[in-house]
């Protein structure tokens, strides 16, 4: 019996240690421990709603480019050279224009390729709107409008040619702006202009036929500026506004008239005759031409060929000072 008491106290002794060593090893580190109650070095991730992401916001439109004329640029001079042809529905005599103006495009763009002075061909389709009428009609004015249709396939052939419509106006006992603002949802497109009639322009009591008729330099402005009017406000390209001039006498008071904005003003030459009569009379009412007006000239298909005469050529056309800037054949 004595003999065991060794071992067991050997054993106790070893159990003793190996527990104590134990306890050590279990035993923080006084000065790295985290005493108890103390928060934990690592934060604890609250339950925090995500933070709100700012809703896209889409860019502007670019805004809309300006309209421009059928061959680009938003200016007629001096970029261009007009060329065109009139006519109505149904008057043989007033131009080539009388029916089908589409089928003749061809051949006006065939003469206006002809004048090849550095400028691009801008095509016209001279459409008489306003014809004047050697009876008075229902309200006594000596002329009659043509209908919108008519109007719209005029437009249509003119865009089909990359070119311009212009409404000419021979307002018989009615005056030019009356006339002028029937039209007036035409002029709100980028290529519409005007024509100005005034050897169609009846005084009182006057009937056509008859007598030239005759307008006001104050007149023709008052069309010029409500057209300008329009221009301004609908941002359009510059349109083209023509007054023919047959003689002195169609137009009293010429030296007043003057462009505006977005409105390129065209003094049209209409004298009838052989070459050098038709020359002559171009040089000689161009005296009168205000500053700042472009020159232009008619030509006849009929009255200029009668007795053997030939029509000017595009290269003697080009030769008169100043030089035409529009040439219209009726």
């Amino acid at each position: 019996m004595t003999r065991r008491a060794p071992a067991i106290r050997a054993s106790t002794l070893l159990s003793t240690v190996v527990l104590g060593a134990a306890f050590l090893a279990c035993t923080p580190d006084r000065d790295s421990a985290t005493p108890m109650g103390a928060a934990s070095a690592s934060p604890v991730a609250k339950n925090e709603p995500a933070p709100a992401i700012a809703p896209t916001v889409a860019p502007p439109p670019p805004p809309p480019r300006p309209k421009e004329l059928p061959l680009g640029g938003r200016t007629i001079f001096p970029d261009y050279q007009l060329v065109g042809f009139c006519g109505t529905p149904g008057a043989y005599a007033l131009g080539p224009l009388l029916d089908h103006p589409a089928k003749k495009a061809e051949k006006l763009l065939s003469y206006a390729n002809q004048y090849d002075n550095g400028r691009k061909i801008l095509p016209v389709f001279e459409l008489i709107a306003v014809v004047v009428q050697a009876g008075g009609g229902a309200d006594g004015k000596y002329r009659m409008r043509v209908l919108d249709s008519v109007v719209d396939e005029y437009l249509q052939a003119a865009r089909d040619a990359k070119g311009i419509l212009l409404l000419n106006i021979q307002p018989g006992q009615s005056d030019f702006l009356t006339e002028v603002q029937r039209f007036e949802k035409y002029l709100h497109e980028p290529d519409v202009g005007v024509a100005l009639d005034p050897e169609w322009a009846m005084l009182p009591k006057q009937t056509p036929n008859k007598f030239y008729g005759q307008t006001s330099g104050d007149a023709i402005n008052a069309v010029i500026q409500y057209v300008s009017g329009i221009v301004t406000k609908e941002d359009l390209p510059e349109k083209a506004l023509v007054f023919h001039k047959v003689n002195n006498y169609v137009v009293k008071n010429e030296d007043v008239i003057a462009p505006a904005p977005g409105v390129a003003v065209i003094k049209s030459i209409d004298g009838y005759g052989n070459k050098w009569v038709k020359a002559n009379t171009y040089a000689f009412l161009m005296k009168t031409k205000p500053a700042g007006i472009h020159p232009g000239f008619k030509l006849f298909f009929d009255e200029d060929t009668q007795k053997g005469q030939v029509l000017m050529s595009a290269a003697e056309v080009m030769k008169m000072v100043p030089q035409p800037e529009y040439v219209m054949y009726e």
